[in-house]
């Protein structure tokens, strides 16, 4: 899994049949400069801080075949841990 920062949306007016309603994000994994596109089932936006899962994991989570999609959005994170201990 990757802590990643949402930096945007991308819109698509044609989709595969196959990837089921929700939005394609870009983020970036914090601590690089690594852009992905993930697949978002929750709703998150711009500047939100996310969990995405990668390859196979995230093309498990979809029932029956899976959709062409290699990064999901598993995640909002609302507080670091380390942000509620003060480490």
């Amino acid at each position: 899994m990757l802590r990643a920062t949402v930096t945007g949306r991308i819109w698509s007016t044609k989709r595969l049949k196959e990837v089921p309603a929700g939005s394609i994000l870009e983020v970036v994994v914090d601590g690089s400069s690594t852009r992905l596109l993930a697949f978002d089932p929750l709703g998150c936006g711009e500047g939100e801080s996310v969990i995405v899962a990668t390859g196979s994991v995230a093309a498990a989570w979809f029932p029956g075949e899976a959709p062409p999609i290699d990064a999901l959005i598993i995640g909002s994170i609302d507080e670091a841990a380390s942000a509620r201990t003060g480490k």
